[in-house]
């Protein structure tokens, strides 16, 4: 589970593993109930181009290993999210549940517009965290 946090906890290299995301710390603190993030999704924002639409958020409850908290802040996306762990034995296995849940509110439009392609873009970036986790 330390590792699973580690790697959601790093914010910067949370655009490694999300699809056409580029995240960056915008205060002074790093972790913890406080810290802002925005993150720039968009179909060239990994090619360096600065346009798509920007989330910023702020954490409001912190407990590692298991539990990250934000509330989305921006002018367009408003709402939560949540990144929970929990450990699992499979086959007398343990593992790393990783529940990745959000309540967006944005005006209908925009929500329309991004629904299809917010939800395709999680899954394959769940897939992608997978297989940047079992490269290590």
């Amino acid at each position: 589970m330390d590792e699973v946090w580690a790697a959601i906890a790093d914010w910067e290299s949370q655009g490694d593993w999300m699809l056409q995301t580029r995240v960056w710390v915008t205060s002074d603190i790093r972790s913890g109930v406080g810290t802002s993030i925005s993150a720039l999704t968009g179909p060239l924002v990994k090619s360096g181009f600065k346009f798509g639409l920007l989330d910023k958020m702020v954490v409001t409850n912190w407990l590692p290993p298991r539990l990250c908290e934000v509330d989305h802040v921006g002018k367009i996306i408003k709402g939560t999210g949540k990144f929970e762990l929990t450990d699992i034995s499979r086959n007398q296995e343990v593992a790393t549940n990783f529940d990745w849940s959000e309540t967006i509110k944005a005006p209908k439009v925009i929500f329309l517009l991004i629904y299809l392609p917010t939800y395709l873009g999680v899954r394959i970036s769940l897939l992608r965290f997978r297989r940047s986790l079992t490269n290590r």
